[in-house]
């Protein structure tokens, strides 16, 4: 479906190639081909290479010569492995400023954050998972943005844009064991004690960190 020209170009293009990236659409490693993304999309060459190069300085794509454009490859078990190092160093961290600052407001809307992604859990056909993977991503987010520095919220976002597509690719079901750390930690929030939504924090990523390790089995 062409996009629409009220916006800028670049940026649209921008948006459908990023979620194309995110839903799998485009895996790991394949071809993005400019000419057919100028026909999908109804642009010029010029927009589709602005959001390619802005892709590229993400991590998110690659460019080789004379082969073009293709989707980063999925992550080794080496940036995995960093990937979760510097998870554990900064949203435990977070976490503790979040729950010293955090009002009712921004508890219930965590709260129904979780809530949506319990109903998601309990369906019984598993829906589906990159739905899931999305609410989690905001409720990851929603934290940060409560935490207040808006550099290590940055850095977060960015890594967990490739451990989404990482996720979606190898753990595609939803477990118990993830929801049940969002209560934990929300119950930590509802108290106002930092201590405890760090010490909640760290033990949810080092069991989500656990559970994708299979993947390299």
């Amino acid at each position: 479906m062409p996009i629409q020209r009220s916006k800028g170009l670049a940026d649209e293009a921008y948006d459908v190639i990023f979620n194309k990236l995110m839903a799998l659409e485009i895996t790991p490693g394949a071809r993005i081909t400019v000419d057919s993304l100028v026909r999908e999309l109804g642009v010029s060459h010029t927009p589709i290479r602005e959001a390619l190069g802005r892709l590229e300085g993400e991590g998110l794509v690659v460019k080789a010569h004379l082969l073009g454009y293709s989707a980063a490859p999925q992550i080794s078990r080496q940036r995995f492995e960093e990937l979760y190092e510097m998870r554990l160093l900064l949203e435990p961290f977070a976490a503790h400023r979040a729950a010293l600052k955090m009002s009712p407001e921004m508890l219930k809307d965590l709260q129904d954050t979780a809530a949506s992604m319990s109903e998601l859990g309990s369906n019984k056909q598993r829906l589906h998972y990159s739905s899931f993977a999305r609410l989690d991503a905001v409720f990851h987010d929603h934290i940060m943005s409560i935490a207040g520095n808006d550099l290590v919220r940055d850095t977060l976002s960015h890594l967990h844009t490739h451990f989404h597509i990482f996720r979606l690719m190898y753990h595609a079901r939803v477990t118990e064991e993830a929801l049940n750390e969002h209560e934990s930690l929300l119950a930590a929030f509802g108290r106002g004690d930092g201590a405890a939504a760090e010490r909640a924090m760290h033990d949810h990523i080092e069991r989500s960190r656990q559970r994708l390790l299979l993947a390299f089995a």
